[in-house]
C-alpha cells in the first residue's frame, strides 16, 4: 500500500468533504469532530504515534475495531453511541476512496464494518416529584446554583437537546408577550419554544445578573464561554445525586439531559397534547419518532386497560338490591 499521511486526508475531509461540498451543520461537525478526537486519542494509547505522525494503513479494518470494542468496554458508551461514532468514519473512508483510489480496498474492508443491533428498551423519564427534587437540588446561594438550576428549568420546560441548550444566546430569548426561546436544531431547522411564567420569571432574573451581551450564551461556564457537552451532563448528574436522597425513586432511574427531554414530551402526552405537536415542539423529523412515549407511557395502558373486561367475568349490568338504592339509582 503506497504510504499517504492521514492527517491531510482529514483535514481536507472537514474543510471540503463536510463544510464545503455537504454544508454540514454545526452539530454535524461537532459530532464528527469528537468521533476522531477519541479515536486519535486511542491510536496514541494503542499506536504510540502521535496524531501528525499516522498513516492511512494505521487506520485498518481491525483498529476500528478495536476502537470501537473500547468506546462500549472503556468509556461505557451504548450501542447506539457506536453506531454513531461508526457512521461519522464510515463517511470519511467514502471521501477517501473517491479521493484516493490506490486504497479502495483498504476502504472497502472498513464500510463492512457492520452496525451492531441492539434492544430497544423503554426510555426512562422523571414523573413530577422527581423533576421538583431535581429542581430543588441546586445551592440558590451560589452563582452556579442559581445558573444550574435555571439551566435545569428551561430543559425540563422545552425539551431542548443539549446541543440548543449550550448554544443559546441572550438574543435567542424573548421575554416579553409571548415568551420563548429560539434555536437550530437537526437539519439546520429553526423553532421557538413557548416558555411557563415559572421559567419566565427565573430566565430575567438570571439574565439580570449575568449582564450578557447579545451574542453570548444564555447559560456560561464559569469562564464566560459556552458550556461543552461534557460538562452539561455532570451537572445534570451531579443534581441528580442530590436529588436522589429527597426522592428515592431515582434510584432505579439514569438521569441524563436527554432523559430530561424524555420527560418534557412524557408531560405533553400525558396532558392531551396530540403527537404532532409534541414532533414540532421537540424538533423532530417525523411523527412517528414520538411513538416511543405511547410505548412509555405505563398509566395510559393502565387507563385502556380498564377498559376492558376480564375474560373470565360475565357481562351484565348492576340491579340494586334493595329499594332505596334503586330509587337512588333512578336519580
Amino acid at each position: 500500500m503506497i504510504a499517504t499521511p492521514l492527517p491531510a486526508l482529514l483535514q481536507s475531509f472537514f474543510t471540503e468533504r463536510l463544510l464545503n461540498q455537504r454544508r454540514a451543520s454545526a452539530h454535524t461537525i461537532a459530532s464528527y469532530r469528537d468521533c476522531f478526537r477519541l479515536l486519535l486519542s486511542f491510536a496514541i494509547r494503542t499506536l504510540g504515534k502521535a496524531p501528525c505522525a499516522l498513516m492511512l494503513a494505521d487506520i485498518d479494518a481491525p483498529f476500528i475495531g478495536r476502537f470501537l470494542a473500547d468506546l462500549e468496554t472503556e468509556r461505557g458508551n451504548s450501542v447506539r453511541s457506536r453506531n454513531l461514532r461508526l457512521a461519522a468514519i464510515r463517511s470519511f473512508f467514502r471521501y477517501v476512496a473517491l479521493n484516493e483510489p490506490a486504497h479502495v480496498l483498504h476502504c472497502q474492508r472498513i464500510l463492512a464494518i457492520p452496525s451492531k443491533r441492539y434492544e430497544h428498551k423503554p426510555i426512562d423519564f422523571l414523573d413530577e416529584a422527581e423533576i421538583d427534587a431535581l429542581l430543588a437540588s441546586p445551592d440558590l446561594s451560589t452563582w452556579a446554583g442559581r445558573r444550574d438550576r435555571t439551566l435545569l428549568l428551561v430543559t425540563v420546560q422545552t425539551g431542548l437537546r443539549v446541543s440548543e441548550l449550550i448554544g443559546l444566546r441572550c438574543e435567542d430569548v424573548a421575554l416579553s408577550t409571548g415568551a420563548h426561546v429560539r434555536c437550530q436544531g437537526k437539519g439546520r431547522k429553526q423553532r421557538s419554544t413557548p416558555l411557563r411564567k415559572d421559567a419566565v420569571s427565573a430566565l430575567k432574573a438570571w439574565l439580570h445578573e449575568h449582564h450578557a451581551k447579545p451574542d453570548e450564551p444564555v447559560f456560561p461556564s464559569m469562564r464566560g464561554g459556552r458550556l461543552s457537552r461534557d460538562a452539561v451532563e455532570r451537572l445534570v448528574a451531579k443534581h441528580a445525586a442530590t436529588a436522589l436522597q429527597r426522592c428515592p425513586s431515582l434510584r432505579h432511574k439514569k438521569v441524563t439531559p436527554h432523559t430530561l427531554r424524555h420527560s418534557t414530551a412524557m408531560d405533553l402526552l400525558r396532558h392531551g397534547v396530540d403527537r404532532s405537536v409534541i414532533a414540532l415542539w421537540l424538533g423532530h423529523e417525523s411523527v412517528e419518532t414520538t411513538q416511543i412515549y405511547l410505548h412509555a407511557d405505563l398509566r395510559m395502558k393502565e387507563k385502556a386497560m380498564s377498559r376492558t373486561t376480564p375474560r373470565e367475568v360475565k357481562p351484565g349490568r348492576y340491579r340494586p338490591s334493595d329499594e332505596l338504592l334503586t330509587f337512588l339509582e333512578s336519580l
